[in-house]
């Protein structure tokens, strides 16, 4: 059987990981969460930025306009957020859609990702 779906491919990089918040460190949280929100958003290329929480388990849901807009915010990351964020957070998943490549998968790779590529639908 022939897949006849029409896919209007998106540039975009998008991504969800799971983590799980250590005991006792809501405040180091709510801190952390509103610096990387407010650092993330001067991004140009950030077009949504969105964190969920249930008891300790943290989503956050992340969507750029390119390849390379998702490496300017993982340089971000690293350059300013990740000890504190690595001290508090556990990553427990991570599942990347669309065409990451180079540095970026690399890295998301190096988080343990899984990754998909777009194979039918639209983005607007």
């Amino acid at each position: 059987m022939t897949n006849t779906a029409m896919t209007e491919n998106s540039d975009d990089i998008v991504w969800t990981i799971t983590l799980d918040l250590a005991e006792g460190q809501d405040e180091a949280f709510n801190t952390l969460m509103a610096d990387m929100v407010e650092s993330t958003k001067a991004e140009a290329g950030a077009k949504s930025y969105e964190w969920h929480r249930s008891g300790n388990t943290i989503h956050i849901n992340e969507r750029y306009e390119t390849n390379d807009d998702a490496g300017i915010h993982l340089a971000n990351f690293g350059a300013n957020f990740a000890e504190r964020f690595l001290a508090i957070l556990t990553p427990t998943g991570l599942q990347v859609y669309g065409p990451a490549a180079g540095e970026v998968r690399e890295g998301l790779a190096g988080l343990g990702a899984n990754f998909y590529d777009q194979v039918g639908g639209f983005a607007r």
